[in-house]
């Protein structure tokens, strides 16, 4: 929630501006950062100079932060067929600088650009801040780079809130929500052309690569959350002999199917509401009683209820059961916004439909007045059909819906809905281990509570890189760096800025 300034403290940062330019100081937000950057100038081939050696020019846009715009080729595989653009903020080093710091919040379809210029202190530790120029950027397909484009504001509602005319499970209920995602598609082609084909992450790996060359670092240095690390690991994977010092925190692994991605998630997520049920039932205004098996129990029956009657908000949207899920996963990934979940199953069970739309709205990126804050959902239905192989029919669709229900028996079976269904372009991904041999040390971070990013997929992620170094961390939560644990930032600031990786696999 964003704080205003009352007028009488404006005045005052205005009148310590005045003293400070009469004697000849100037305070750090009147300081722009460097105008330009000096890439390396590193020989690639003749098709990529224009983009490996051109200048970026900054302007300022905030304290200590710059603005700009790359371009890379729209495809890597012939450059010469059109450019992009890749938007970038800087957070100018406040200290004695190493380097540049690339950050990416994860998704697919997080803006990093928002999440440095609006989020730093939450981004990176003040460490990390000092000794490095912090870089944030919207990957191809994102946000303020060239984005992908599908749906505006209402149908958007529609696709995410609409509830199916037929029952789950059925042949016809699997037809419908496949139309729904081949609609979602065409309509992705029409609005987005080109680039739409090439918004996949080993595209985006190269881009990385063309930052880093342009921001005039020999070495990748990099921060990546959740699917940022799968967006470093194909870096690594790419570009071995670039890598400087990559933290992947809350991995993904690389080799995992869409069923298997989704069965884990599914599991991460009901473990999750288990420890909010252990924590819940010890306290007196738990919404339910007895036993973290009844009240699972209890859930599993509202779940099914709102899915049979659906419930309608004051504006007039409708909670079906889908979205009621979401409204329940989106508190599950930090233990500090549990106790929403108090409220929201308070409100269910009394017919209340508002909370869940609140919370499903977040999850979703949508404002109160409608609008749609970003294109992240688009942009991750994009990526991820790109990089991932569909499932083709309704056998396949139902053979990977019974897995992972079997999984995860409450959650699950919301977790199985087609995904990518006849999606204009074609999937080449191969889903594989990486390895990355010849890479200097890399850091993965694990949670053993993490509902999103499971913590088995940070053990597999270090097994697979030839050089990785496991960091767990023993807690509850989706990711695990700059979130007060002493013994990971230690492990974590210490490796980047000292390019030191801890001697064994350290457990905090």
């Amino acid at each position: 929630m964003s704080r205003r300034k009352k007028t009488t403290g404006a005045l005052a940062a205005l009148a310590t501006a005045a003293v400070l330019l009469l004697s000849g100081c100037v305070p750090s937000f009147l300081q722009p950062p460097a105008p330009t950057s000096t890439p390396t100038g590193e020989e690639v081939a003749p098709e990529l100079e224009p983009f490996y050696h051109q200048v970026l020019e900054w302007e300022q846009c905030g304290d200590r932060l710059g603005c700009t715009t790359a371009t890379a080729p729209l495809d890597w595989d012939d450059p010469s067929a059109g450019e992009i653009e890749l938007a970038l903020v800087r957070h100018v080093a406040t200290g004695d600088r190493i380097g540049s710091l690339l950050v990416n919040p994860g998704g697919p379809g997080a803006s990093g650009y928002d999440f440095v210029h609006d989020s730093l202190d939450y981004a990176v530790g003040q460490p990390l801040q000092e000794r490095f120029d912090v870089v944030g950027f919207d990957p191809r397909g994102v946000g303020r780079s060239s984005a992908v484009a599908c749906y505006d504001a209402a149908e958007m509602d529609e696709y995410l809130y609409g509830i199916p005319e037929n029952a789950r499970g059925t042949d016809a209920w699997i037809e419908e929500v496949g139309q729904a995602q081949a609609d979602f598609g065409a309509a992705c082609a029409d609005r987005t052309g080109e680039l739409l084909a090439n918004v996949d992450t080993v595209s985006a790996a190269r881009d990385l690569d063309l930052l880093r060359a342009v921001l005039g670092d020999e070495q990748l240095h990099y921060l990546g959350y959740s699917y940022g690390t799968f967006l470093g690991a194909t870096y690594a994977g790419l570009y071995p002999e670039h890598v400087g010092r990559l933290v992947l925190d809350g991995a993904i692994d690389p080799a995992a199917s869409l069923t298997e991605v989704s069965a884990a998630q599914a599991v991460g997520f009901e473990e999750a509401l288990r420890a909010y049920l252990d924590d819940c039932l010890a306290t007196d205004d738990c919404p339910f009683t007895g036993s973290t098996d009844e009240a699972m129990d209890e859930i599993g029956a509202l779940i099914a209820s709102v899915g049979e009657s659906p419930l309608r908000g004051t504006d007039g949207r409708m909670v079906g059961s889908d979205t009621f899920i979401t409204a329940i996963i989106y508190p599950l990934y930090s233990p500090e916004s549990w106790s929403y979940l108090d409220d929201l199953f308070t409100s269910v069970q009394f017919g209340e439909a508002d909370l869940a739309l609140a919370l499903a709205d977040g999850y979703n990126g949508r404002d109160a007045d409608g609008t749609y804050l970003d294109n992240s959902s688009e942009a991750f239905t994009a990526i991820n059909c790109l990089d991932y192989e569909p499932l083709v029919g309704i056998d396949a669709v139902r053979a990977s819906a019974a897995e992972i229900a079997a999984a995860a028996p409450l959650i699950g079976p919301y977790f199985g809905a087609p995904s990518c269904t006849d999606w204009p372009v074609p999937s080449e991904a191969v889903r594989a281990p990486i390895h990355a041999e010849g890479a200097a040390p890399i850091l993965v971070v694990g949670t053993t509570g993490d509902p999103a990013t499971p913590y088995d997929w940070a053990v597999s992620l270090a097994d697979q890189l030839e050089s990785g170094v496991l960091v767990s961390y023993d807690g509850e939560g989706h990711t695990a760096y700059n979130k007060s644990n002493a013994c990971v930032d230690d492990a974590v600031e210490r490796y980047l800025i000292e390019g030191v990786a801890p001697g064994s696999d350290p457990n905090c």
